[in-house]
């Protein structure tokens, strides 16, 4: 196997302080899946509901 090469001492430097800037430095929260599918379930709900409503205002329905 082919060996992996390492970064010298002052490109691991630039890789650092390159971390340590502004945008990669943000906390984030934590992924939420549950939270985000009762929300996706909510707006598809919402839009089926308001689709019906207009549906049967027009008198498709």
């Amino acid at each position: 196997m082919a060996e992996e090469k390492q970064l010298s001492d002052e490109d691991m430097e630039r890789v650092q302080g390159y971390l340590k800037r502004g945008y990669n430095d943000t906390e984030r929260k934590p992924f939420r899946p549950i939270r985000m599918m009762i929300l996706l379930v909510a707006v598809v709900s919402i839009l089926s509901m308001l689709s019906m409503f207009i549906a049967r205002q027009a008198g498709v329905f």
